[in-house]
Formats: C-alpha cells, structure tokens, sequence
C-alpha cells in the first residue's frame, strides 16, 4: 500500500515509467498552451503544444536513488505510537497511519537502517512520540542525509514542550550515546544533529541545528567537483540526475564570455558552480538563496572549487531580486535560472525579471509544474499588463526539456526556456 501511494510507477518497467511522464508533460504543455491562447497568445505548436517537447532524460539509478529522505513519527498499521516511516491515508478519510518504508525501491537501504535504528531508540524513550503539537510528546520527525562518499547525516526534530535544559541535555546525551556507543553504531553517522521544533518546520536561524556528535558538514562530488552540504541546504535528492541536469542547463543558457548568470533559489550553488569550463567563461555568477546556511556552502563551494568570479545575497527573492535589478545597466547581457520549490516564484521575483530588458532567456526549473509554476509561466508570457505592473515584453516559451528525477514516482522535474 505505502509503495503505490509513494512509487506509484513501480510495477512498470522503466521504459514505461519515462513513456508515462512523457505524455503528463505533454498535457501540462497543453494546458499551457491553452491560457496563452485565452491571453490572445498563438503558441499553438504541433500536437497543441505551447513549444516543442524533447524525450525525457532518464535517471542514470533508478533504484535506491534519494540522497535525502524525510521520516515522520506517527501511530503504525499496529497502533504503535512510535513507528518512523511515511504516511499514507488521507486527514480527509482520517485513515491515515505512519508505514516503514522497507520496501519502497526510492530509498536507499542506509536510510532505511537510520529510521529502524531511530524507531529502536524512540521506543526504548520513556518520553511520548508527538503526535500533534497541543497534546503534548516530544520525538519527532528524521532526516536523513547521504552521499556517494559514504557519508550519512541524521537529523532528529524534537519537541521540547516543557522540558527545562537539564531534561533537554539528557535527552541528548542519551540520543548521542545510542548512535555512537549503543545499537545505533551501526548507522556509522557522519553527523548526528538535534533541533528542538515547536513548529512544523523550522530553519536554523529560528531553531538552531545543534551537531551531538560527528563532522558539521558532508561532502558531495558533482561533475569531479567537491560540495559542502549543511542540514537545511538544499541539494538535488538524484545527485546522478542533477549532474545530467546540470549540463543541459548549462547548454541551454547559451552562456558567453560577457554573460552575468543570474541563479535564483541557488541552494549550495552547485547549478552553476558544476561546470566549471563555463564558470569560468562568464563575466560573473549571481546566487540569490533564502537559507542562510547554504549561502555560506555555496561561498566555501565556489572558494575550494577556485571559482572567484561570483557573488551570493541571502534573503527572499522577492526582497533580493528587485533592488538587484532595478541597478542593472541596460546592454549587460544577463541569463537568469528560476529552480523555486512547488510553491513557485513570488509575483515580485516574475515581475522583476519580466520588467528587466537585460534578462532575454530565463530557464524555469520546476518539480511540479503543472502546480503553482503554471502561475508564473502565463505572468511571464502574458501581454504587458500596467494593473499587474508587468510592463516588460512578455517572454515566449521556446522548448521543453522533462529530466526524470524521480524514478517510480509520476514526478518530473522540467526544464523550461523562455525567450524574448
């Protein structure tokens, strides 16, 4: 049950996985094509797409591909308050229980070890699970971080209610204790973290990640080039596939040698830090990152890598991109890559980039696009719109490249590219 509510894709052979993806690409390109044609747009192109669609590229693993897996606590098929793993049902049919992710083909088997392992210690734990935050518990939710060097990075939320700091102190000593001395060694744990939540999710600068035991960081390897990865920093959960991504970005950003590459929602900085041939090439590289601490992988990334000629803002987009445009000298060429996460881009991050004339090619990377990037692609397309302040020359969508990320999930990461 838990593997067709995850990995509905599973049963089918993969050639059929990617055919599968291929024809929901087709239907979001047609959707698209759709509300430019009720704007007065005619992208009408073969098939009614709104731009041509290459095949999908697939995934170099297939199986065991995430490198970073997200673990809820919550009551089990059993009734066991204590199970860690995913959650299937729906709040709606209030059917919904917390299943062991053994047999999901997505996980690698070392995270599956960290949740069994986290299980063991929680129900050891004379202290309650918690379940929902006003009735009260403690342990939380795992994450779980791994790399091709052999690195594992977990990271336990928990609860601190009323406990005082001498409770809290125990509790992990005693979590510390299980991972590097007890049954936990098992895990062989780069870097064990704590962080007491008393929301659903919280960044370090709300709720610092506390390092119990082990090294502050683990390191990646993209395209022969080496990453540094803090607990909160994003990364692409298909490191395989984030290299084959990473090229065809560079590809098709046609980036030259006068060429500033505008990179906003950078993560760690490794989109554009993967080439370094090209990183070289352009006159300059702009990260803009909401997470604090990735912006500071991201400057230590592109120092060890030896890649001098860029420069990273941290803060909202939609604070950061404005003010950093609105000083832009016209005639400096200027390539900009959008990878925000489902939520899509804020209005002001599409109406900065559409009022800026620099910005002739945008490349919008999207997990879900058939969600709120839909939003974004008509508001960077539609037709100037004084009301909405979008007064640039609308963007025209040019060509359609699906990267399959997800293998036995119907998830498709796409790669848009709008010109003017």
């Amino acid at each position: 049950r838990l593997a067709n509510a995850v990995t509905p894709l599973w049963r089918l052979p993969y050639q059929e996985q990617l055919q599968v993806k291929y024809e929901n690409q087709r239907k979001i390109l047609q959707t698209l094509a759709s509300h430019l044609e009720e704007l007065g747009i005619d992208v009408q192109k073969p098939g009614g797409l709104c731009c041509p669609l290459q095949p999908v590229v697939p995934s170099p693993i297939i199986n065991g591909y995430r490198n970073k897996s997200t673990f809820s606590v919550n009551r089990g098929p059993d009734g066991n308050p204590k199970t860690v793993g995913l959650y299937v049902g729906t709040g709606q049919a209030r059917n919904i229980v917390c299943v062991k992710a053994n047999h999901l083909e997505n996980i690698p088997q070392k995270h599956k070890q960290v949740a069994q392992c986290y299980e063991e210690f929680i129900c050891r734990s004379p202290l309650d699970s918690c379940l929902l935050f006003h009735e009260g518990g403690h342990w939380r939710e795992l994450v779980v971080r791994t790399t091709s060097h052999g690195h594992t990075m977990a990271i336990i939320t928990f609860h601190p209610q009323e406990l005082g700091q001498k409770e809290l102190a125990t509790q992990k000593a005693l979590l510390k204790d299980f991972f590097t001395c007890g049954p936990g060694t098992v895990c062989d744990l780069t870097s064990l973290y704590f962080q007491e939540s008393t929301m659903t999710r919280c960044s370090h600068e709300q709720s610092p990640f506390q390092l119990l035991c082990g090294e502050p960081h683990i390191f990646e390897e993209v395209l022969g080039l080496k990453f540094r990865i803090s607990p909160d920093a994003f990364f692409q959960v298909n490191t395989g596939g984030a290299e084959v991504l990473y090229q065809a970005v560079r590809e098709l950003s046609q980036a030259a040698g006068d060429t500033t590459f505008l990179d906003i929602c950078c993560g760690t900085g490794e989109q554009w830090i993967c080439d370094p041939v090209s990183g070289a090439l352009l006159s300059k590289v702009i990260g803009i990152e909401v997470t604090e601490k990735a912006v500071e992988d991201a400057r230590w990334n592109a120092a060890f890598n030896g890649i001098s000629n860029c420069e990273f803002h941290s803060g909202k987009a939609e604070a950061v991109l404005p003010q950093l445009l609105s000083s832009w000298e016209d005639g400096q060429s200027l390539v900009a890559v959008v990878n925000p996460s489902r939520a899509g881009l804020h209005y002001r991050v599409v109406r900065a980039i559409r009022n800026c004339t620099s910005i002739r090619r945008l490349l919008y990377i999207s997990c879900k696009p058939e969600g709120e990037a839909m939003r974004n692609f008509v508001e960077l397309c539609c037709p100037p719109d004084p009301g909405k302040k979008l007064s640039g020359e609308p963007f025209a969508p040019k060509l359609a490249l699906p990267f399959d990320m997800f293998p036995h999930t119907v998830h498709c990461e796409l790669v848009l590219l709008f010109t003017r």
